[in-house]
């Protein structure tokens, strides 16, 4: 066991949320529930929210009866030692001062015996592809231009969420099982003289979720999807704080559920009070438009994140940016420059502000040519600075004596430019690790640039309180990279989407 010297070992201060009146509280639901939203004396705050319905006759009950109780305080059944860790809920209208009817401004009912039949296709294009249909098509049909909606929710039978995922495998089911070499070039557009398939169907993901949002955008659809499982919406508790099923209780749901909903319908719940005015922040994101091993096509995106927390996506070209001999992904120094551009060309649309510091955060390693291709894109006023930010399991651990595990913000500098920083871990204000493994920690790598890293851990740990889709104290990745993942299963598992929304609110 390696001993670590104490002098590069810190405890990073837990960042500050700006909330109403510009009070500043470390815990979102603290801030919120005594406070209020940080916008809500703007002229943008929504002041009454409407939302169309879609899903089951299970499902529409289920939603309907979880929208009636989120209208009063929820307290949580579930036996804890630690209240703040389960606050309860005090009603939406009195967290957020804003109105959400337990009624649907309209309603749609899917069949539920022809979506459990379309989900249980054995071919898994096509189940996916006819189950979006069905949603699509309610979606369509309760939008109007005239009477629009802030938000969509579709509530969906778990039978959906099992069988419509990249890694799904129906076992018994209706149709034909099609091989994924036959998918794959159906996908490259081969024709069916007997019109026996869509060739539509193979052009999409696989997962649901993905597809539905993508195909939305691909329609032209205004207000954003906000999905949600039949299982999330019944009122059961979970028996102990590790359910085997994840499910949290009540209380915490409609924390998680309405911060959500209020975010997608344009409000803003808290604003990071530490973010540095001129300051950007760029995640970007790979995917191969081909899973084939030896194919080197990928799709690129950069989500761009601002000080008041809200977000934009940019979609780069498709090119061979994949490397099967490393495992890894590049551009070429004019595809980086081009990307760059088009993020900063609407950092200035959105905010008209002079940037001095732009940081880009990568999983993978950045290539020489890539940074001097992102370096030509920068005005010369501002610095770039390119960071590695990834968890590496087997690499380093640290423990603490006694039975707690390490303290989350505990940052240990190995270099100037390399440290590791653990954003999962033992939480004081809530008194308790809410995690279920060993703390792993992220490494950072300043790649190109001069910076102070504690400074850069600083504004990671910052950054990994921006998740609006949920309302928790800190995730273990920051926004940068966490959602990532979420823009890359939407926007780059779906290349044929001409013009993509650049709202982030559509992609969580």
């Amino acid at each position: 066991m390696t001993q670590v010297n104490q002098s590069n070992l810190q405890v990073l201060e837990e960042p500050m949320l700006e909330f109403r009146y510009k009070q500043k509280v470390i815990d979102p639901k603290v801030g919120l529930a005594i406070f209020g939203p940080q916008d809500t004396d703007s002229g943008s705050h929504p002041k009454n929210i409407s939302y169309g319905l879609i899903g089951t006759k299970v499902g529409i009950e289920l939603a309907e009866n979880f929208f009636k109780r989120i209208q009063n305080v929820i307290i949580s059944k579930m036996p804890s030692e630690n209240p703040r860790l389960w606050p309860p809920f005090p009603g939406f209208e009195a967290i957020f001062n804003s109105s959400l009817l337990d009624k649907p401004t309209r309603s749609l009912e899917i069949d539920n015996e022809q979506l459990v039949m379309a989900s249980s296709n054995l071919d898994p294009n096509k189940r996916a592809f006819d189950v979006v249909n069905n949603y699509l098509e309610g979606i369509k049909h309760i939008t109007k231009p005239d009477d629009p909606l802030d938000v969509v929710i579709c509530t969906v039978p778990d039978i959906v969420y099992q069988n419509c995922r990249p890694k799904s495998y129906v076992k018994d089911g209706i149709g034909e099982r099609v091989s994924s070499k036959i998918r794959k070039e159906r996908a490259d557009g081969q024709i069916d003289l007997f019109g026996t398939y869509d060739v539509a169907a193979y052009k999409y993901s696989v997962d649901f979720r993905r597809q539905l949002k993508a195909r939305a955008m691909e329609e032209r659809i205004e207000p954003p999807i906000q999905i949600l499982l039949e299982s999330t919406l019944k009122e059961d508790e979970p028996t102990s704080r590790f359910d085997p099923l994840g499910k949290s209780p009540l209380s915490d749901r409609a924390w998680n559920i309405c911060t959500t909903l209020f975010y997608k319908a344009g409000g803003k719940p808290w604003r990071l009070s530490t973010a540095r005015e001129g300051v950007c922040y760029v995640g970007i994101v790979f995917r191969k438009t081909d899973p084939t091993a030896g194919n080197k096509t990928a799709c690129c995106a950069a989500q761009m994140f601002l000080d008041d927390g809200d977000g934009v996506v940019i979609r780069g070209e498709i090119g061979p940016w994949y490397s099967p001999e490393n495992g890894q992904f590049h551009l070429t120094r004019k595809a980086a420059n081009e990307l760059l551009t088009k993020v900063l060309n609407t950092y200035a649309d959105l905010e008209g502000k002079p940037l001095r510091e732009i940081f880009l955060h990568y999983r993978a390693f950045i290539g020489l040519k890539e940074f001097e291709g992102f370096r030509s894109a920068c005005p010369h006023s501002a610095n770039l600075f390119c960071v590695r930010i990834r968890q590496e399991p087997g690499d380093i651990r640290l423990y603490r004596e006694g039975t707690r595990p390490i303290l989350r913000g505990t940052f240990l500098q190995l270099k100037p430019d390399r440290g590791y920083l653990w954003t999962s871990g033992f939480k004081s204000f809530l008194g308790t690790y809410d995690g279920w493994e060993i703390p792993v920690p992220l490494r950072i790598d300043l790649q190109y640039g001069t910076a102070d890293i504690t400074q850069i851990a600083k504004d990671i740990l910052g950054l990994t309180k921006l998740n609006y889709n949920e309302c928790k104290y800190g995730d273990s990745n920051p926004v940068t990279i966490g959602f990532s993942d979420a823009v890359g299963e939407i926007l780059v598992s779906n290349p044929t989407i001409r013009k993509p929304s650049p709202k982030f609110k559509y992609y969580i």
